[in-house]
């Protein structure tokens, strides 16, 4: 085992214990509030932000397509970043200007309860998922899949986050989030400082994959921009941040939150254009790292992969135990049946990493374009105030969306070939580009055809 790994993360995870004072009441554990009933401030829900979306999944994927598509790479992933800005407009109209409590009050005023039950489906898988990867990526970090130090891995860190999770509910994630993320400061600044002084560091490395728009890189980045309208709002963790404090501290927290995941996305995919463009012929990313790097900084980068995994996961449980019991109303409204559901989806997280997919690329496209059937309710229904957009536009929107992400899950996982045999990210764009456009065609038909029904009765009734 990695003992130097094991002992910082180890100290993480007792100060987040220690932090994470316990919760006795709703308003702590479900909203966040402090224990006399304040809402959380800016620097906390900023650092909470960016943590919660900074997590290993994306730290990973951010190097990876560098290591293989270059600074291109990169930037596409940088650019679901640009989520904090369409998401701070979101809730800016939701929340701000049209009075709502939370997503499904809204998506239910306006289409029944088809609204909320299509959206809370998305993102209870959403959820899952993100509980399934980051263990993932934590088991990695460890040891080899199947080993001993993977399972402890997965394990140790499943029950040391759920413990203080279950304590404080999201009032300690909060609290955990602005440790986390301070920590997390320090370990990639000296992690950038090792490797922008290191020889493999030059200007040469921005070329090793020069622009091509048809490349994997520029068509992920195009993929990127048609979908972050949709993305933060299938979110559960970037909406529920929006409900917490006055309109000023959440505006400037979701600019600022922007702002920096964006330049700490940017510079831990350096880390993978540099080793990609360093690589000997059949080195991984983590081969070549560590060869051009040393073992300190892959000590770093390990470490500052686990920590931002763990801010997610308590994130994560937070916002399911709000789902079922607060926006679903599962469950009587009560402390411990937030627990349990926090329990119930850990345990769904482990046991699909001992069980599940491996693809991490997979569930952040799967989820994206799954999120695409939300673009015509943002775009219409929230910001366009179209207030008789028909149920059935709402669920043909959501289905085209699910064909769309299970189409895509099929052809990059090599099931089938109806797309031929491009680029699994030219297809994804195809199928974004189809989602959107269909999803808007559908809103804009019902708009019309509820519009004539309007008409045609006044005119019977006059």
């Amino acid at each position: 085992m990695d003992y130097p790994l094991i002992a910082i993360v180890a100290g993480v995870a007792l100060l987040s214990v220690l932090l994470s004072s316990r919760t006795t009441s709703i308003g702590g554990f479900f909203q966040g509030q402090s224990p006399k009933g304040e809402a959380p401030r800016l620097l906390t829900l900023i650092f909470s932000q960016v943590t919660t979306w900074i997590f290993a999944r994306s730290l990973m994927n951010a190097a990876i397509l560098g290591f293989y598509y270059g600074i291109w790479g990169t930037l596409a992933y940088a650019a679901y970043y640009l989520s904090f800005f369409t998401g701070g407009k979101i809730i800016d109209h939701l929340r701000f200007e049209r009075g709502y409590s939370s997503v499904q009050a809204f998506l239910a005023d306006r289409f029944g309860s088809t609204g909320p039950r299509c959206y809370n489906a998305v993102i209870g898988v959403r959820l899952v998922s993100e509980v399934f990867a980051n263990l993932l990526v934590i088991g990695l970090l460890f040891g080899v899949e199947g080993s001993q130090a993977y399972s402890f891995g997965v394990v140790a860190l499943a029950l040391v986050t759920l413990t203080y999770s279950m304590i404080g509910g999201l009032h300690a994630s909060l609290r955990t989030d602005l440790l986390q993320m301070i920590v997390f400061i320090i370990v990639l600044a000296l992690l950038m400082v090792i490797a922008f002084a290191s020889e493999a560091f030059s200007a040469d490395i921005f070329a090793f994959k020069p622009f091509d728009i048809t490349d994997p890189g520029p068509v992920l980045l195009l993929v990127a921009l048609l979908q972050v309208w949709s993305y933060p709002m299938h979110d559960p963790v970037m909406m529920d941040r929006g409900f917490l404090a006055d309109r000023e501290t959440t505006r400037k927290s979701f600019l600022y939150a922007g702002g920096i995941s964006i330049l700490c996305i940017l510079l831990f995919g350096l880390l993978g254009v540099m080793a990609g463009a360093g690589a000997l012929t059949g080195e991984s990313l983590n081969q070549a790292l560590t060869r051009i790097l040393g073992e300190l900084p892959m000590l770093l980068f390990s470490a500052s992969l686990i920590i931002s995994a763990m801010s997610t996961l308590d994130s994560a449980l937070s916002s399911a135990a709000k789902l079922a019991v607060i926006d679903m109303k599962l469950f009587p409204e009560t402390l411990q049946s937030g627990r349990s559901v926090m329990a119930f989806f850990m345990l769904s997280g482990v046991f699909l990493v001992f069980l599940g997919n491996k693809d991490l690329f997979s569930a952040v496209a799967v989820s994206g374009t799954a999120s695409m059937y939300l673009a015509p309710v943002i775009f219409f229904s929230l910001w366009g105030n179209y207030d008789d957009i028909p149920v059935g536009s709402y669920l043909a929107s959501f289905v085209l969306a699910l064909v769309g992400a299970a189409l895509y899950f099929t052809e990059s996982s090599g099931h089938s070939a109806l797309l031929g045999a491009a680029h699994k990210y030219t297809k994804l764009l195809w199928i974004s580009l189809t989602v959107l456009i269909g999803g808007c065609a559908f809103f804009w038909l019902g708009d019309k055809l509820s519009t004539s029904k309007i008409n045609i009765t006044q005119k019977v009734e006059g």
